[in-house]
């Protein structure tokens, strides 16, 4: 389970490093293999391991391409997605195509939502967080919760 958020940097060569307390999930959930693609709602990477991108895979695949929404999702997530695997030192080179379609940059975040990662501009983060305060409408799924 991934959980947290990690401010990282990319290198001039468009690497960035998984943080360590990471790396042993990942070496042993898959062998440091994983799928980087686009979100279609964020301009944000998401960065699955990859057993668990091939069982998302399918479901994408099987949404319906006459209509518009499913099918900019297709393109979007399976368009971008790349198989990618951790060098010894737990590097990864971002696509060129990834990093112009999320505006990553130097300083970037790492954030952990359970089976995947979430990987954001740092500045574009910051911006997220503070939309994210200004809402006001919580999800009915949200209500019944006792945090």
């Amino acid at each position: 389970m991934f959980q947290g958020s990690h401010a990282i940097n990319m290198d001039a060569k468009g690497r960035m490093a998984i943080p360590a307390k990471y790396r042993d999930s990942l070496a042993s959930a898959c062998d440091g293999r994983i799928v980087m693609t686009a979100h279609t709602q964020d301009r944000c990477v998401l960065v699955y391991p990859e057993p668990e991108w091939q069982t998302i895979l399918p479901k994408i695949e099987a949404l319906p391409t006459f209509n518009k929404a499913s099918l900019r999702a297709q393109r979007l997530l399976i368009g971008y997605a790349t198989p990618l695997e951790l060098d010894g030192n737990g590097r990864v080179l971002v696509p060129p195509t990834l990093r112009d379609y999320a505006k990553l940059d130097k300083k970037l975040m790492l954030v952990g939502l359970g089976k995947k990662f979430e990987l954001w501009s740092e500045e574009a983060w910051l911006a997220s967080v503070a939309d994210l305060e200004t809402e006001d409408d919580l999800p009915e799924a949200m209500m019944s919760l006792t945090l």
